[in-house]
């Protein structure tokens, strides 16, 4: 049975890579179509870029696919489907839920495939390939490594490390490392990587310095709450908060990145004009996708978070998903007015009465098939959806899009992060500050969204609903909830215990143009709260690793430890 591990955590650590990416100035534009099987292969910066390209793309789909919604969104209380997915919307996932299995072999998949880049550039580089290049190659090996463990800890929280895939070829047993050690090992990778790669990408959407620094103060806001010994202390260390705002600040600072003007333009992609946000000024690392590309590597997300197949490419699977009504009054104004100024509702959410020039709706017109723009429709029932937006491309021709193909960008980390980082961790251990300069980081995420800006004081809350804002349908969530769980369980329990995660009723208060929703819990409708605790929290390691692996339910180990 010990071969069952190696074909799920340790999957792709022990095979040749069987696929590489042609070079051009977009280092996905061709298809697949070189073999990295031999220590002859990576002999020109070409294949050497060219045997990472798949760093940012295949080895990531398991948990692009579903499982990243699945964890950040709907487990994490943002969004919700009232009928699929209930193990993460009931914050009841267990160890056979899918979206638990394909997150933990997808970041395992990044780990191992990354090691193998390492070892084969360190071995097989042959005198033409530039240092320049190998330091590209290596830094984005480390980088992918050091992200993937970030996943991995939080999720599950001691997990094994692994730099050589070789050591587990013969069948030996896999044991986690603490949390404190993962953190340590995580922070290692990204201080290498920020060293060995280039302040300018070498190519579009390649990951540069400021890449893996942002990857360091993410790193580091988190790693202040995580104690030694894996129980909560109720503080953060301030030692590393300070290096979360060091790093913070350098990358908010660092040449060639900025706030978009326009929240909504973050994701439209509007095919008839032309218009993509793949790999914009505000983008630190995005996961890049083609089509078509062969499965794996392209975006497929969007066939299962599209509410019709009217707007959909063959697809459009997302009719009972949509924002919680938990998420929905986070907005200024929502809950008291039915109104908001907040213009990140409406470029994440749909509401009854939205317009969106650039989604494409499929209908016909005096008798023909035709496409329009949307304006999203009012289901007079007593269940309706706030409709995902975000990444919804639209109806499009083939050479767009197809049936769980698409080829636009997923963001990892995004600017607007660094800007609140910065914010969270000048609080300290306090529950506000006056910091001027945090005060005016808030505001540039704040104001950004149409709203006035505030001053004074910001609040840990306000900072982090404003996240919540701001990342909402891009996977963030619930790992927001664990930083916080890190140095205050409680208040993540009771975060989670408040959410409204339950189908409702939106009505507009005319159609078209309406200016006011209402919501209305519809009353058959049986769950509404979830029950977070420490018996729940963390997500249980998938079942089939446990049972092929039994070392892994053993006690956690320092990776450092003598």
């Amino acid at each position: 049975m010990k071969t069952i591990i190696h074909k799920n955590i340790l999957k792709g650590m022990f095979m040749a890579l069987a696929f590489s990416v042609g070079c051009s100035d977009d280092f996905l534009e061709r298809p697949p179509k070189n073999s990295l099987i031999d220590a002859t292969y990576y002999q020109t910066d070409e294949q050497v870029l060219a045997g990472t390209a798949f760093l940012y793309s295949r080895v990531w789909f398991d948990y692009n696919d579903q499982a990243s919604f699945a964890l950040g969104d709907f487990r994490g209380g943002t969004a919700f489907s009232a009928w699929n997915n209930r193990d993460n919307v009931e914050f009841n996932t267990t160890a056979n839920t899918a979206a638990n299995g394909n997150a933990w072999r997808a970041f395992f998949n990044v780990v191992g495939q990354s090691n193998t880049m390492l070892k084969n550039i360190q071995q097989f580089a042959g005198p033409e390939v530039t240092p320049r290049i190998k330091n590209q190659a290596l830094g984005e090996s480390r980088f992918m490594r050091g992200m993937a463990y970030q996943y991995l800890v939080m999720n599950w929280g001691p997990v094994p490390i692994i730099e050589d895939n070789t050591q587990y070829l013969n069948g030996e047993s896999v044991y986690r490392n603490t949390e404190a050690s993962v953190w340590r090992f995580i922070t290692k990778d990204l201080r290498a990587a920020a060293e060995l790669l280039p302040e300018t990408p070498v190519q579009p959407g390649r990951v540069t310095r400021w890449s893996a620094e942002a990857g360091l103060a993410r790193a580091y806001l988190t790693r202040a709450g995580v104690s030694e010994t894996g129980e909560s202390t109720g503080s953060k260390n301030q030692v590393f908060l300070d290096s979360a705002m060091y790093y913070a600040q350098r990358v908010i600072n660092a040449p060639g990145y900025d706030l978009l003007e326009d929240y909504a333009d973050l994701f439209k992609v509007d095919y008839a004009n032309g218009i993509s946000y793949d790999n914009n000024p505000e983008s630190l690392f995005s996961l890049q996708w083609v089509h078509p590309g062969g499965w794996g590597s392209q975006n497929s997300t969007p066939a299962y978070l599209t509410y019709n197949a009217e707007i959909a490419n063959g697809d459009g699977w997302g009719g009972d998903v949509g924002a919680t009504e938990w998420m929905l009054n986070l907005y200024e104004g929502m809950e008291d007015n039915g109104y908001t100024q907040d213009e990140r509702l409406k470029a994440t959410f749909m509401l009854p009465g939205f317009r969106y020039p650039e989604v494409m709706r499929a209908t016909t017109v005096n008798g023909e098939p035709a496409t329009i723009p949307l304006v999203y429709p009012f289901s007079g029932t007593d269940q309706n959806y706030a409709a995902v937006k975000k990444y919804i491309t639209g109806k499009t021709t083939p050479e767009n899009a197809a049936q769980q193909s698409y080829g636009h960008d997923t963001y990892m980390i995004r600017l607007a992060e660094m800007y609140l980082i910065y914010a969270e961790a000048a609080l300290g251990n306090s529950m506000s500050t006056s910091d001027p300069q945090a005060i005016e980081y808030f505001n540039a995420v704040h104001t950004r969204a149409g709203l006035q800006p505030v001053s004074g004081s910001i609040t840990f809350r306000e900072i982090f609903n404003e996240r919540i804002k701001e990342f909402a349908m891009e996977a963030m969530a619930w790992y927001d909830l664990v930083r916080l769980w890190y140095w205050n369980p409680q208040m993540a329990y009771d975060i989670i215990n408040e959410q409204d995660r339950g189908l409702f009723f939106i009505e507009p208060d005319q159609m078209p143009n309406p200016t006011s929703w209402e919501f209305t819990d519809t009353e058959w409708y049986e769950f509404n709260n979830a029950n977070a605790s420490g018996a729940n929290f963390r997500l249980p390691i998938p079942a089939t690793e446990m049972s092929s692996m039994p070392s892994l339910g053993e006690a956690a180990v320092d990776y450092y430890a003598e």
